[in-house]
């Protein structure tokens, strides 16, 4: 299942979300990462490709990002990109069951 069907579902498996944006970031910057690298000491990202991560996140996990998640340490290494993605999921089924 890809993430764009994850709309109205139940949150991904947070590996699988670590996939997706190492298949992302890979496609993108021609090197794969590891999940705990650091994207931008390592020169893959940079403020630019910190906007393309935030519209990838936005639309292939059914979140949106903004305000005070839109921090550097949020996108610095794909699994804080993961956290983030899980946590604004989590947020998101929450206020739909109110």
């Amino acid at each position: 299942m890809i993430p764009e069907q994850q709309t109205d579902r139940a949150p991904l498996n947070t590996d699988v979300v670590i996939d997706e944006i190492t298949r992302f970031v890979a496609e993108q910057t021609r090197t794969t990462p590891d999940a705990d690298q650091d994207l931008f000491a390592t020169g893959l990202a940079n403020s630019m490709f910190a906007m393309q991560l935030v519209v990838f996140l936005e639309q292939a996990f059914a979140v949106t990002v903004a305000g005070p998640d839109l921090q550097l340490f949020n996108f610095s290494t794909v699994k804080s990109m993961a956290t983030l993605v899980g946590r604004l999921q989590a947020e998101s089924a929450a206020d739909g069951d109110v």
